[in-house]
């Protein structure tokens, strides 16, 4: 247990500065949108909440300059309406709800003629996950303007928070957390990861039993697999994208090392032999190398390694207290813990697998556990405030950055 109180300290925060949006893109490179809601009735706070998550999606991605709030109108009203003719683009939704579904109607506009650029209709069996209807109306008119696709915005983002002492849950959520779910709760379950590229599975860590015990739960059995158990602890930090083999931090013999788990033959190989504290791999450079979080230098701090085994060499001479990390491909973001104008703070750093430059990506307060989009354009992380938690999102093309609260509930973990 002291082991996993340790891995735990090493990604824990206090206290953090710094909530605002911050929008950093050329505004004359941005398309003036307008959004008009054109709902033919009042209905539940989801219609008012459609709108703004238009509002954030825009934003987002990096492309438009959407109006500051959302008007109310008609489609008859908008070729008639004058303000309307200085916006590029204008974006009439319909929202509706029915047999415990909601549906969407989305017609695109130019603002200079009115002539309709596009028009889609959006329907989900489920209420509760209208923000999705708005995540697909926003990409796909994205990607019809010929714009960097922004289709991570459709994904569920995985996390674990704390509910009381020993215990915690595991949800997936929308990434404005617009809608929440919980999957697993009852117990301590922390750690989880998806299982496969199409979020179809999940991994994640029970500390219920004599033994931490690694699971993996199919959605479509909704059955927890026993994958295994090991003395000290049990963390599977990172998935192959074919799903057939698991990045795992195990610590049998009490100090943890970084192991890989092949589904298909059952052969576990160790990879880390240092006596210390190896966690948190991560595969990089297409799955060729592993990049992980060691104390083999009397700090926690950034390294690398061939998959096939071999040294460990130091990624990362900036900060003394580098406590997580992600990669994608040659990309590599970590959080590094310094010195800030309230504090202590965590900023997030860019860098590659050959430490050939360094960016810094925030600017204080406490923000750890950077996941990569898939696509690598985007970086998701936490970041915690005295006013609460947030999730951030930080576009490395774009330039934007945004934040979205989670609840008082602390995150312990988050993936997508």
């Amino acid at each position: 247990m002291r082991i996993v109180a340790l891995f735990l300290t090493i990604f824990v925060s206090l206290f953090a500065v710094d909530t605002t949006i911050k929008i950093e893109k050329d505004v004359d490179q941005r398309v003036r949108v307008a959004v008009v809601d054109a709902s033919s009735s009042v209905l539940s706070n989801r219609r008012n909440e459609t709108g703004r998550i238009f509002l954030d999606d825009l934003k987002i991605t990096g492309h438009f300059l959407p109006d500051k709030a959302v008007r109310n109108g008609s489609l008859a009203s908008i070729p008639m309406d004058p303000s309307l003719r200085s916006f590029q683009y204008v974006i009439a939704y319909r929202y509706t709800e029915e047999g415990g579904g909601s549906a969407l109607k989305v017609t695109v506009f130019k603002g200079s003629d009115s002539s309709v650029v596009m028009e889609r209709s959006y329907r989900v069996a489920q209420a509760i996950r209208y923000p999705f209807l708005v995540h697909k109306a926003v990409s796909e008119l994205n990607a019809k303007l010929g714009f960097t696709p922004v289709d991570w915005i459709n994904r569920y983002v995985l996390f674990a928070r704390y509910t009381g002492k020993k215990s915690s849950e595991i949800g997936i959520a929308d990434y404005t957390f617009h809608y929440v779910k919980t999957i697993i709760r009852g117990g301590l379950n922390l750690f989880p990861v998806w299982g496969d590229p199409n979020q179809r599975s999940i991994y994640y860590t029970s500390y219920d039993g004599k033994l931490p015990t690694l699971y993996r739960l199919d959605f479509a059995t909704g059955r927890p697999e026993k994958i295994m158990s090991s003395e000290g602890m049990l963390v599977c930090s990172d998935v192959s994208r074919d799903g057939k083999r698991l990045l795992l931090t195990r610590a049998p013999q009490g100090q943890p090392d970084i192991y890989e788990y092949d589904r298909t033959s059952g052969t576990l190989r160790q990879l880390t032999t240092f006596r210390g504290i190896d966690v948190g791999g991560k595969y990089a450079d297409g799955e060729q190398s592993v990049v992980f979080v060691s104390n083999r230098l009397g700090y926690p701090n950034i390294f690398k390694m061939s998959r096939r085994g071999g040294d460990a060499t130091q990624l990362v001479f900036h900060g003394r207290n580098n406590d997580s990390c992600d990669a994608f491909d040659r990309q590599v973001v970590y959080s590094s813990r310094e010195n800030g104008a309230f504090g202590k703070a965590f900023n997030l750093y860019l860098t590659t697998t050959s430490g050939d430059f360094v960016r810094p990506l925030t600017a204080g307060g406490i923000n750890q556990f950077p996941r990569f989009s898939p696509d690598g354009n985007t970086v998701l992380y936490i970041k915690r405030t005295r006013e609460g938690n947030f999730v951030g999102y930080i576009g490395l093309k774009t330039n934007v950055t945004m934040l979205f609260p989670v609840g008082i509930e602390r995150l312990q973990s988050i993936d997508w």
